[in-house]
């Protein structure tokens, strides 16, 4: 069966794309609407996030269980040992495997309702997302990426401590990984080049969100936890008052920093797309990106 990895490992760079689950019938809506109009463009995969409350997760579960059996789609799904045992987790994997999903993100997941408030691990849970990866990895022939990030976890005290928890990770089975938002192409390659450096060679996917607006702008400055570049803001302030002046530089800026990873030989670009698929399309577009079937 295919993997994500089979896809990563083609002749020619790929995109694939990433969800959130959505909150309500209507978002789930619009979710599948977006991944009708993506369907076409042939991603090497896409990945629903696993969402922290109960009913977020059951709709990541079921909507990954939908592309897995209604589209011509790979999905990835992602998992978190965020307030689950072991015996959850082995339920989750068994249940992923029995609807055909290969491909997993194990993530350990920040705590729920305050991404920054202390990690405390489920009683009979798991403690470290290495500890996930040999969990799925004892469990079957699956695939599995982890995350990775560019400026260092938060939690972590420094660069050189996080890329060895990064490095622990894929050494303990770990296909590759897809990094966090980033703002420079040399912010993701310094990445890569650190784990290198390790000796370890698993493939490394640069994550990329363009932005349309001044909210998503911000959301990427959350969610990168570092301010801003100056170069970025220069091309974006001038137009924070002209939504559409807005979105094109913010357009351009995405597939500027696409172009630069591609140049520097990454195998695919993953796009945070926030459940809307034009942007994404746009930027695939103007980069003449496909994902050839393996």
């Amino acid at each position: 069966m295919t993997t994500a990895l089979d896809r990563l490992r083609g002749r020619a760079p790929v995109f694939s794309v990433e969800f959130f689950p959505p909150r309500s019938d209507d978002e789930e809506r619009l979710l599948w609407r977006t991944i009708r109009e993506l369907e076409p463009l042939d991603p090497a995969y896409i990945s629903v996030t696993y969402g922290a409350g109960g009913s977020r997760r059951d709709r990541t579960i079921r909507t990954t269980a939908r592309v897995a059996t209604e589209t011509t789609l790979l999905p990835v799904a992602h998992l978190t040992a965020v307030d689950h045992s072991v015996a959850e987790l082995r339920n989750v994997i068994g249940w992923y495997a029995a609807v055909g999903v290969r491909t997993i993100l194990a993530i350990r997941g920040d705590p729920p309702g305050d991404i920054h408030g202390e990690w405390v691990p489920h009683p009979a849970g798991l403690q470290y997302a290495a500890e996930l990866v040999t969990l799925i990895r004892e469990l079957g022939d699956f695939c599995v990426g982890v995350a990775a990030s560019p400026y260092g976890h938060p939690r972590s005290p420094d660069l050189a401590t996080d890329t060895e928890y990064l490095v622990r990770k894929l050494r303990a089975g770990a296909d590759f990984a897809i990094a966090q938002l980033f703002f420079e192409a040399g912010d993701f390659l310094r990445l890569r080049d650190r784990v290198a450096d390790r000796g370890c060679d698993a493939v490394m996917l640069p994550g990329v969100m363009p932005f349309t607006a001044p909210r998503t702008f911000a959301k990427a400055v959350e969610l990168a936890g570092v301010p801003a570049p100056a170069r970025v803001l220069s091309r974006l302030e001038p137009w924070l008052e002209d939504k559409v002046s807005f979105r094109a530089a913010g357009i351009d800026l995405a597939t500027e920093l696409c172009e630069e990873l591609l140049a520097e030989g990454v195998p695919g670009l993953h796009f945070y797309t926030l459940n809307r698929s034009k942007a994404t399309r746009e930027v695939v577009s103007r980069l003449g990106l496909t994902a050839a079937r393996v």
